[in-house]
């Protein structure tokens, strides 16, 4: 290799000299880090020393794939690969720890000599150690986190949110609209002028704990992030990916954004959190009642783009998620497929965006609401009040069914007319050694049968539990009985 320092330019590239066996030493990196700056020219110098390995730098930030892959967190940070398989790391700047770590995994500059001493980290010359040194001790430690560790604090979440809802098209961004400092953000801002919507930015470039704390904050590692009105729609591949598809625009227009060729329009308010329908809203009859039939088809009804299954955009898919979590039974209705319901909906509720959910016939409101409800406890509490009972799921109906009873037993048939030899056996057994049990015949329902069997890992029926926890079968129930452990088996 020469001794030579390579950056790496994607993951693809990075796992075939991990494949091959080579020995790799990874330097994990940020632009903004000066320790990393330091650390890079130890690394730099080791390279030298250690020409058959093979020394590559990744930007953390911009390669987010390869950084989560190894774990990555601070910076700088240091992977040794060998045979393919992670054999040490090392975090933060430490040249000493770096130069014996390699050392140890490399052997010899020359089989039988010592390492050179460039190799214990000292070709780098007291200066640039004694500047890692320094500003290690200035940090407190001798790393520099890339990520808040346990989340940004209350008062960088509440400036955090101020600045995403100070316009209704929010772009953090590397540069300024007028000049640029990365191609993506370059591009997102391209797709907003060709959208022709007006959008504030912010330079996340000069303010570096708005920079890592928006990271943790969205859950989303890189930039550019463009949201609107509060909600992270996403980066640059997602904006590219809804303009082409026009998915764009749509969300524009349901949010009310104004674009620049309507300046004069007005945008529709949403009103007063609950979306009180219009005394008069202009629609016709029979639109009327079929958007009335629609919200009262279901106790609880999800107006949305898409379906449960496959929701056409993030807005969707949070509600459909947070009613998932609720153990809701709902039913929905995908706008995309009929605009007269589109349109007409947003008339008739006043509310200009979707998804809608409603609950017995209300409008409850959008994502925003929807999940300020679900965090204050407030959504639970209303559709308590509503009469909606939380829906068990298979497996917490299977708990139940098990510990319904110290002893339960699931057969086929009833204790007093048993539909198969194993399950008679079972249950004269019982009988015969004098326990109580209580029993579900499991020919009865289906999803019991099915579910049982995956829940218990049992595959066949008879299946006896005592206090929620499975015996088993048929033939250790026999065994058991034969061996005169049966009752005391069921009694402990």
């Amino acid at each position: 290799m020469g001794g030579s320092v390579k950056d790496v330019q994607s993951k693809k590239e990075l796992d075939s000299a991990v494949h091959s066996g080579a020995l790799v030493i990874l330097h994990f990196w940020a632009s903004w880090c000066e320790a990393s700056k330091h650390m890079d020219e130890v690394f730099a110098h080791l390279s030298t020393d250690f020409p058959h390995a093979h020394f590559l730098r990744v930007e953390a930030e911009e390669q987010p794939e390869i950084s989560e892959a190894y774990s990555v967190s601070a910076v700088p940070y240091f992977a040794f690969v060998k045979d393919g398989k992670v054999a040490y790391t090392l975090e933060g700047a430490d040249p000493s720890s770096l130069a014996n770590k390699v050392a140890r995994i490399a052997g010899s500059v020359r089989p039988g000599e010592p390492a050179a001493p460039a190799s214990l980290g000292m070709a780098a010359g007291p200066t640039i150690l004694e500047t890692v040194q320094a500003l290690a001790k200035e940090n407190g430690s001798s790393q520099v986190q890339i990520q808040v560790q346990n989340g940004p604090a209350d008062a960088l979440k509440r400036r955090l949110q101020q600045l995403i809802e100070s316009n209704p098209v929010m772009l953090f961004m590397k540069g300024s609209p007028e000049e640029p400092k990365c191609g993506f953000s370059q591009k997102v801002v391209d797709i907003l002028k060709e959208e022709k919507v007006k959008f504030g930015s912010f330079d996340i470039l000069l303010d570096n704990e708005v920079r890592e704390g928006l990271k943790k904050y969205s859950n989303w590692p890189t930039f550019p992030q463009l949201y609107c009105k509060g909600e992270l729609l996403g980066g640059c591949d997602i904006a590219i990916s809804m303009h082409e598809s026009g998915e764009l625009e749509e969300v524009f227009r349901d949010h009310g954004i104004v674009t620049t060729d309507s300046a004069g329009a007005k945008v529709t308010e949403a009103g007063s959190g609950k979306g009180g329908i219009s005394a008069s809203t202009g629609l016709s009859e029979t639109l009327t009642s079929r958007l009335e039939s629609l919200i009262h088809s279901s106790p609880v009804m999800l107006f949305m783009k898409g379906k449960p299954d496959e929701p056409k955009c993030g807005f969707s898919r949070k509600v459909v998620d947070i009613l998932v979590q609720e153990k809701v039974e709902f039913e929905s209705f995908d706008i995309l497929s009929d605009e007269e319901v589109r349109q007409g909906l947003k008339v008739y509720s006043n509310w200009s965006s979707y998804p809608q959910l409603y609950i017995k016939g209300e409008l409850i409101g959008g994502s925003d609401i929807v999940l300020e409800m679900q965090k204050s406890g407030e959504l639970k509490k209303v559709l308590a009040e509503k009469g909606i009972v939380p829906k068990d799921t298979l497996e917490d109906r299977l708990r139940k069914l098990i510990t319904s009873s110290p002893v339960m037993v699931f057969i086929k048939g009833t204790p007093d007319a048993p539909r198969c030899g194993f399950s008679s056996k079972v249950i004269n057994a019982l009988r015969e050694e004098g326990v109580s049990f209580g029993s579900f015949d499991i020919l009865s329902d289906e999803d019991v049968r099915q579910g049982l069997k995956v829940f218990s890992n049992w595959p066949t029926f008879p299946q006896l539990y005592y206090k929620g926890e499975l015996i088993g079968g048929c033939d250790i129930v026999m065994e058991l009985k034969n061996n005169g452990e049966l009752k005391s088996t069921l009694t402990e």
